[in-house]
C-alpha cells in the first residue's frame, strides 16, 4: 500500500510544480489510481499537512473537489506555531492576543480581525463554561487556517 500512497503523493506534487495550488476531483483521482476514496483521503491527511507545507480543503458531493495549496516555509512555521499555541483550549484574552498579532503581521485586515474577535467572544459562545475554551480553540484554528488560505490565494 505504501507504493500506492507514494504514487498518489508524487502525482499531486507533480501537478504543483508550476502552481502553488491544484484542484482535483477525489473520485477521478481514485479512479485514476484504481483505489478507494479513503486511500486518497489518507494520502491527503498524512502527506499534505500543515507541518509539511500544505493546506488542504475539500468539499464532498457531486461537485466536490479537493484543493491542495502549497504554503511558504515562513507561513508553515507561523501557522504551525499558532495552531500549537492554541492547542485544544484557549481563553478569550489569549485568543484576542493571537488575533491582534495576525493583524500586526498584516496577515489579516482590520475587518477580518474584528470578525475573528467577534467569533471567539464570550457573547458568541453561549454554552456551559467548561466547554467554551475548547470551542473557542476550534473556531480560532478554523479561522486562522482560512486566513492563511486566503492569503495564499491572494484574497
Amino acid at each position: 500500500m505504501a507504493a500506492l500512497s507514494d504514487n498518489i503523493e508524487r502525482f499531486i506534487k507533480d501537478l504543483l510544480t508550476d502552481d502553488t495550488r491544484v484542484e482535483l476531483k477525489r473520485n477521478e483521482l481514485a479512479q485514476y489510481f484504481g483505489c478507494a476514496n479513503s486511500q486518497i483521503n489518507y494520502v491527503l491527511a498524512t502527506r499534505f499537512s500543515v507541518d509539511r507545507g500544505y493546506l488542504v480543503e475539500s468539499r464532498r458531493g457531486g461537485s466536490g473537489y479537493v484543493r491542495v495549496i502549497r504554503i511558504s516555509t515562513k507561513d508553515v512555521d507561523l501557522l504551525s506555531n499558532l495552531l500549537e499555541r492554541i492547542g485544544t483550549q484557549i481563553n478569550e484574552e489569549d485568543a484576542r492576543a493571537i488575533i491582534l498579532r495576525l493583524y500586526e503581521l498584516k496577515l489579516v485586515s482590520a475587518n477580518e480581525a474584528r470578525l475573528m474577535q467577534a467569533a471567539v467572544s464570550q457573547d458568541a459562545i453561549n454554552i456551559p463554561i467548561s466547554s467554551k475554551d475548547a470551542l473557542r480553540a476550534s473556531v480560532l484554528k478554523s479561522v486562522i487556517v482560512q486566513a492563511f488560505k486566503n492569503l495564499r490565494e491572494g484574497e
